[in-house]
């Protein structure tokens, strides 16, 4: 991670006071978790001011970012932990978040996605089509009462094992 957390914190603020999701609640306990966890980032007469709500959140909140910028670098790295911890979905969805996890190595990460299956694009109509034909062979063939001529004898034999069900299935669906 070649740039520090101020850094972060200075390009990711814009984004963290536009953002609707850090209201007065999360942001309370971002202030509590400095305050309670690290009071040396937070005493508790600043805690106090950045949890006033006669203050409007926006206001708090880029109060709260100034300070911590303020206070160096382990200050922002502590507020990213409470965030990652408090706030997860605003965490992952910061400008610094998505460029560290774009920016991979190229080499040892590949940005081509595969399918896990590959699927034709022929649609449903083309497999409700072929499966219709296969059930009415089936259909034909089982109901056929022609004895078996010598091409169609290897696919008789193929299907002795299978006759017997095959057969209790046709017959409940022809129920």
């Amino acid at each position: 991670m070649g740039d520090s957390f101020r850094e972060h914190l200075r390009e990711d603020s814009s984004f963290l006071r536009a953002d609707r999701r850090l209201d007065t609640e999360p942001l309370d306990r971002l202030v509590l978790q400095l305050n309670r966890i690290y009071p040396q980032i937070l005493t508790d007469k600043e805690a106090t001011k950045f949890r006033n709500l006669d203050v409007p959140t926006a206001v708090r909140l880029g109060e709260l970012l100034v300070h911590l910028q303020g206070k160096g670098e382990e200050a922002c790295r502590e507020f990213y932990r409470a965030l990652h911890l408090h706030i997860e979905e605003v965490y992952y969805s910061l400008p610094t978040r998505r460029r560290l996890r774009d920016n991979r190595d190229p080499l040892k990460y590949q940005h081509v996605y595969h399918q896990k299956y590959v699927m034709n694009d022929k649609g449903p109509l083309f497999f409700l089509g072929c499966f219709s034909i296969a059930v009415g062979m089936a259909v034909l063939y089982y109901y056929s009462e022609d004895k078996l001529t010598g091409g169609s004898r290897a696919l008789g034999m193929a299907a002795l094992g299978l006759k017997r069900r095959a057969w209790e299935v046709l017959i409940w669906y022809t129920d």
